[in-house]
Order: structure tokens, then sequence, then C-alpha cells
């Protein structure tokens, strides 16, 4: 019989070849699970085998991973933990789930971070003149204009875009492929960008690329949104992500229906996209608090 590890790894492979799942994604079920491994080796023995593992053993391994993470990150581990029991018994390994009656942490999950329409005006207009700027300045406009995920931007090919079309075609979470409207001034910023691509480009055939002619990686559009974000609004701890919400909330407070969002965003749950709804309404509540006379008289 296979072992606990062994059993980790086939699951691991069957994942990111079969299901196809996102390299992030592989990356934190393999992390998670090898923490699992690591405990059910100490408790059980090397060797130990997954038909070992039982409830007491998977709650003593989440006791031990409250006190140091987060309950959002909680929830993720026993996520892994939960498919990865499901796999095997979907094969007939295992008669049940020793995970199938464990409670999922309760996650308070914040508001989205956004920033107004003229913030995002000035975020996208700061970069410079150069090339490298006029391939920041696309980059910004397909974030906010277009709300892709860092990632997604990232992993543009030069043929992905059709501006005559204004369309963009990404592939998202789990390799999933949506086209993706782009309005006219993040079509206008992507042409000056290939007009200056070949400044830095060196055949790669990625749409975006660093000084060194290679795709430019996700970290360093990181660091281009902060450094961006504090030039354009004064906001030096703008994240990307921040104007994909910000696109999806604009959208919304402009009238556009919750699944057309859905659809532009790449969202496998409508609930995901509802969020902007509460962000919405904060903003109704706050203009109202501050403009209407009878919000003002105390009682």
């Amino acid at each position: 019989m296979t072992t606990l590890r062994e059993d980790v790894d086939r699951f691991i492979e069957a994942l990111a070849h079969e299901r196809r799942a996102s390299s992030h994604t592989v990356a934190a079920y393999r992390r998670d699970l090898r923490e699992l491994t690591g405990l059910a080796d100490e408790r059980l023995g090397e060797g130990a085998r997954a038909g070992d593992v039982d409830v007491v053993l998977l709650r003593a391994h989440l006791g031990r991973l409250a006190r140091r993470v987060q309950p959002v990150t909680l929830a993720r581990k026993l996520a892994a933990i939960r498919t990865f029991f499901k796999f095997l018994r979907r094969r007939g390994e295992l008669r049940e789930s020793p995970a199938e009656h464990l409670e999922t942490p309760r996650v308070r999950r914040g508001l989205p971070t956004f920033v107004s329409v003229d913030q995002a005006a000035q975020i996208v207009e700061s970069p410079g003149d150069d090339a490298a700027g006029a391939r920041d300045r696309a980059i910004l406009e397909l974030l906010y204009g277009g709300g892709l995920r860092v990632s997604e931007v990232a992993g543009l090919r030069a043929g992905d875009v059709a501006l005559e079309r204004g369309e963009a075609r990404v592939r998202g979470k789990g390799d999933k492929e949506r086209v993706v409207p782009i309005g006219p001034p993040a079509v206008a910023a992507v042409r000056a960008w290939l007009l200056r691509r070949d400044e830095l480009a060196r055949g790669d055939g990625a749409l975006f690329v660093g000084a060194r002619g290679r795709a430019i990686g996700v970290r360093a559009i990181q660091r281009m949104v902060k450094r961006q974000g504090a030039a354009g609004a004064g906001r030096g701890d703008l994240f990307p992500h921040a104007l994909r919400h910000s696109c999806a909330t604009h959208l919304l407070e402009g009238g556009a229906d919750l699944r057309s969002i859905q659809e532009i965003l790449g969202h496998a749950s409508l609930s995901t996209t509802q969020r902007y709804t509460h962000v919405t309404m904060d903003a109704i509540l706050s203009t109202y608090e501050r403009a209407h006379p009878l919000a003002k008289t105390s009682a």
C-alpha cells in the first residue's frame, strides 16, 4: 500500500495536470498537505498511510495551525485537506473522508479596497513618456479599465488583444479563458505601447516585457502599481487588485448589472461579485451623512 506522502504526491500531480489548477494553487496545496504529512509521520511514525489519519489527528493539526495563522488561511488549508481526502475516496482508496465532519472556521471577509474615479484617472495617467512609461500606462489601463487580475495581465501574449474589436483574451483562475471588453483609453494605451515595445522586446511573445526584454512578472507589476499609486494619487499602499475592485465598483455605480460584472471579472460565483453592492451602499450612506441636513441632526 502507498504511504500518505505518496498519495499526496499523486494528488498534486492530478491537480496540476488533470484539473489544470494554477501554479499558485498547486504550490499552496503542496505546502498545506506537507504540513499534514509531517504531523502524521510525527504522531503515527514514518510511512503513515492515508487510512491511518482520523478526525482526532486532523483536529490536532488544525489546532496547531490556529495558533499561528489567520482564520482565512486556516480555512484554505482545511479546504486543501478536504479536497485531498475526497480525491482518495473518489478513487476508491478510502471508504470515507476523516475531514468530512470538520467545521470550517468562520471568516469575516473585508470589503474590497478601491479608489475613486478621479484617483483612478490620476494613477493611470502618472507614468512617464518613455517606453517603460507607455508599458506601465497600458498595464494600468487594463487593470482598471478591464478589471484584469495581475496574473492575467502578466500572462497576456501579443496575440491576445484584438484592438480593433476592443477585446482581450485572458486566462484566469484554473486556466479558464474569457474574453474581456477593453475601452477606448485602454485600446489607445496598448496601441501606444506596441509602437514602443521593440525598444525593450527581444523576441519574447509576451505582450508586456521588462527592461531585459523578457515577460514582465507579477511582482514587477505590483511594485509599479505601488509606485504609480503614490505618484498619481498619493496611494503608496495600492495593489493591482485594488484597481480591479475599483473597476467593478465603478461599473456597478454606473448601472451595470451584477451578472455582467461577474462575466467581465471571471468570478465563478455571483456571491463574490455581490460584495461590491456593500461597497457602493457604504459610499451612498457616506454621501448621505455628509450632505443630507437630517443626517446631521442630533437626536
